[in-house]
């Protein structure tokens, strides 16, 4: 059994990377600018996003707590809620990258997926415990 010392720095690179990963790396010009838009184009952009973040968060829970699986689910949705709530407001304000409120509601986009991440990892280190 690996001590929580060692589990909990190890959990949060893994879900900083993950996040650096799923926001930055994988997510395509075409999901960023589309998954706040109304209809079809913005759900499609969007579910695809989620869906790689929920991905990623399943296979490290496989690694890490299998018997937590489902919170990959979990992230998905959340994920995208956060996401879709972000791209609605922007969108609706006309905010862009000249905007110091876009940058304000993109910190607080991070920020809000950051605590996510470290209620997975309280969980992870529950199950461990238990």
């Amino acid at each position: 059994m690996i001590s929580w010392i060692v589990l909990l720095p190890l959990l949060y690179l893994t879900f900083r990377a993950k996040q650096f990963a799923g926001d930055f790396l994988l997510q395509t010009d075409w999901m960023a600018m589309n998954k706040g838009a109304p209809g079809l184009a913005g759900y499609t952009a969007l579910a695809i996003h989620a869906a790689i973040h929920g991905a990623m968060t399943f296979l490290i829970m496989l690694v890490f707590a299998p018997g937590l699986w489902w919170l990959g689910l979990v992230d998905c949705v959340v994920h995208g809620t956060i996401d879709r709530t972000k791209g609605i407001i922007t969108r609706r304000y006309g905010w862009g990258p000249n905007d110091r409120w876009f940058w304000w509601s993109f910190g607080l986009d991070q920020e809000a997926h950051n605590l996510t991440h470290f209620a997975y990892i309280m969980l992870v280190l529950l199950s461990v415990a238990a």
